[in-house]
């Protein structure tokens, strides 16, 4: 399997896919995907996804980056000193799949939330399909995470977004009590990366989630922690995944959960995570 190095993934993110160099770290990724390719369409779905992305015509004083979704324009400010603050691939992923399977996995009046939602666009995509949204992050990234929701939602959704701080493991029971958690679906693309605090990510998973909840997350394999944490993820939820994207290292996942007497709770207790952060890249 290939992976590229952080600083060739930041650099083909920050160009936005024009620069030459990043074209041919694109096509080096592309090729090893073709060796353990299962399907024949990857690559054409692939470019559909990537091609939602867009550069403006004009530069402007606030830097922005586009994209097309749900019939919509949707701007979008990074901020480029914070993992957390950028557009990366597996979200373009999971906006294009609620985007185009509309039949299956309805938004339109559901109860979404999103964890480490960082720049907004999924949660904005969920809201332009007819979703109640709460979009939650660290408390260093709300600011521009509402900032990009109430630009592309205003006058535009059915229901007005919410922007909430969500720090995982901590203080779940007093901002999100069990007994309002509604949620139907819950989203989230590429929140396991190389930081310590998996086990806390499994027990938000686990408080957020009622019997009925869907999980769609969306996972880009780099390490093999990674892989570690879907088998402990599977210890607590039905994990199924429905889509693949070998040139980018991407899977899709559907995930609900086990019925106690099956799931092994974590041993960890979420009060034990003091000074968790829902997104530390190390």
């Amino acid at each position: 399997m290939y992976h590229l190095s952080s600083f060739q993934e930041m650099i083909k993110k920050t160009s936005i896919y024009s620069h030459p160099l990043v074209h041919h770290l694109m096509d080096l990724g592309a090729e090893k995907g073709k060796l353990s390719r299962e399907g024949g369409d990857d690559d054409k779905v692939v470019a559909e996804i990537m091609a939602r992305c867009f550069v403006p015509s004009l530069i402007t004083t606030t830097s922005w980056e586009g994209f097309h979704f749900v019939g919509h324009e949707i701007r979008i400010t990074e901020a480029m000193d914070c993992y957390g603050a950028v557009v990366w691939p597996s979200a373009l992923v999971l906006c294009y799949f609620l985007e185009t399977n509309v039949k299956h996995y309805n938004m339109a009046d559901k109860n979404v939330i999103e964890i480490g939602a960082g720049t907004g666009l999924v949660s904005i995509v969920a809201s332009l399909l007819g979703a109640h949204v709460t979009a939650t992050d660290l408390p260093e990234l709300l600011g521009n995470l509402q900032y990009n929701i109430s630009r592309n939602t205003k006058t535009k959704c059915k229901h007005l977004p919410q922007v909430k701080e969500l720090s995982w493991g901590i203080a779940l029971d007093e901002n999100f009590p069990r007994s309002s958690n509604n949620f139907d679906y819950i989203l989230a693309a590429d929140v396991v990366y190389a930081h310590p605090f998996l086990e806390e990510l499994l027990i938000t998973f686990d408080h957020l989630c009622k019997e009925t909840t869907i999980i769609l997350w969306v996972m880009k394999f780099r390490l093999e922690k990674e892989n570690k944490f879907v088998d402990r993820f599977k210890e607590l939820f039905d994990l199924e995944e429905i889509s693949s994207f070998p040139s980018l290292n991407i899977k899709l996942y559907k995930a609900m959960k086990k019925s106690r007497r099956s799931a092994r709770y974590p041993q960890r207790r979420a009060s034990k995570a003091k000074g968790v952060s829902s997104r530390v890249f190390l």
